[in-house]
């Protein structure tokens, strides 16, 4: 999720499309959030590790 908002954050500055910016900016915090609960050991979506 990190590495798909990395990459819209990516498009979206090239191309100027500001809704890929903005999808690309969600997607790395949550997939920023997640990882982090997941790694201090609380169950993310029933699962221990989010990837």
């Amino acid at each position: 999720m990190i590495i798909l908002g990395i990459i819209l954050l990516v498009v979206g500055f090239l191309t100027g499309i500001s809704i890929l910016w903005t999808i690309g900016i969600i997607l790395v915090v949550v997939g920023a959030i997640l990882w982090v609960l997941g790694a201090m050991g609380h169950a993310v979506a029933g699962r221990r590790h989010y990837w």
